[in-house]
């Protein structure tokens, strides 16, 4: 070590900078557990299906997780391990850093067009005006703009302090995902407040998966301005660059969570009311019988997805009794597969 080195080594302080950066990955690599439970919790809940659309969708999005995860962690490993007494390469732009920037944008531009995907099965299902989707899918097919013109102006950068120069790769980005989130969470809203069926138990069910759409579309809407404010106040330290590693992290658990809301939201009680119906299981074919009116069996529901005919729960087989009797007949055997 030359004692130049020695001398400039005391007084580098990187606790806002790489430091910084170091706190982002370990909470990136915190929510990537969770991406992980969140998958294992829907192949449980849908082992009983072969390969559908979702699943693959899932293991899409965990795979882009992890690499997303490799990448900043080789990016912190070259700064902090490779290049700790190296002080003119920790000015450097390594090629890790550029390519985790291009999968976040894979992430939340594919975790955007599922989201639109969504709605658009729900206002075809339910013969709604088309007009409603058009919103979102504007606002998508422009976001796609955006995501060129972002990975353009990161590989124009050489050095950090490059950052500085082209800060509307930061701004216009993030309040453009920040403004998709909002338009998405609206119209997700908006399809289910209209879904409700005068049902007790249903209309609640759907309150919660409004409540639930609303918070998972304020988290990442709050985390992106978090990262635009942090950039506009502190632009020559790390700390905007911390919380975006966790953007990504956030957009696949959001999604994810959209998927596995029904296993959330159902219902804890694993008691069953014996006034209000019977339970007839004969030696080989297991049956449960209630008597069910009209009104119920011509309900819409919502959540039943085009490529998936039936609920499957891994939980106890729950009932819920509303206010008022309702008679129903559903075979056990119904439940096998989601």
């Amino acid at each position: 070590m030359s004692s130049s080195t020695q001398d400039l080594l005391p007084h580098l302080d990187l606790t806002d900078t790489f430091g910084a950066l170091f706190m982002g990955v370990t909470l990136a690599a915190v929510l990537f557990g969770v991406t992980n439970v969140q998958a294992f919790v829907y192949f449980q809940t849908h082992r009983s299906t072969g390969m559908t659309l979702y699943k693959l969708v899932v293991v899409l999005l965990w795979i882009f997780d992890a690499l997303h995860l490799a990448l900043i962690t080789h990016c912190l490993y070259h700064y902090l391990v490779n290049n700790y007494t190296n002080i003119s390469a920790l000015t450097e732009i390594i090629w890790s850093f550029r390519l985790q920037i291009v999968i976040e944008v894979f992430i939340v531009y594919g975790v955007h067009i599922l989201y639109a995907h969504r709605i658009w099965v729900l206002v075809v299902s339910k013969g709604r005006s088309r007009a409603i989707f058009a919103p979102v899918g504007i606002i998508v097919i422009l976001g796609s703009g955006v995501c060129i013109a972002l990975i353009w102006a990161i590989y124009q950068c050489h050095v950090f302090t490059d950052l500085i120069t082209i800060e509307w790769s930061t701004y216009m980005p993030l309040g453009v995902i920040a403004f998709d989130d909002f338009v998405i969470a609206s119209s997700l809203c908006y399809l289910i407040a209209t879904s409700r069926t005068g049902f007790p138990s249903t209309d609640s069910f759907l309150t919660k998966l409004m409540a639930y759409t609303i918070n998972t579309g304020c988290l990442t809407s709050v985390t992106s301005m978090l990262t635009m404010i942090t950039c506009a106040v502190m632009p020559r330290n790390f700390i905007f660059l911390a919380i975006e590693f966790l953007i990504a992290k956030l957009y696949v658990n959001s999604y994810l969570a959209l998927l596995n809301a029904r296993y959330y939201l159902q219902p804890d009680t694993d008691t069953i009311n014996p006034a209000g119906y019977h339970i007839h299981r004969g030696a080989h074919h297991p049956e449960l019988h209630v008597n069910v009116s009209q009104d119920e069996t011509s309900s819409p529901n919502v959540f039943k997805r085009h490529d998936e005919e039936a609920l499957c729960p891994t939980r106890p087989v729950q009932a819920v009794m509303s206010q008022r009797p309702i008679a129903v007949m559903v075979e056990v055997s119904s439940f096998s597969s989601v």
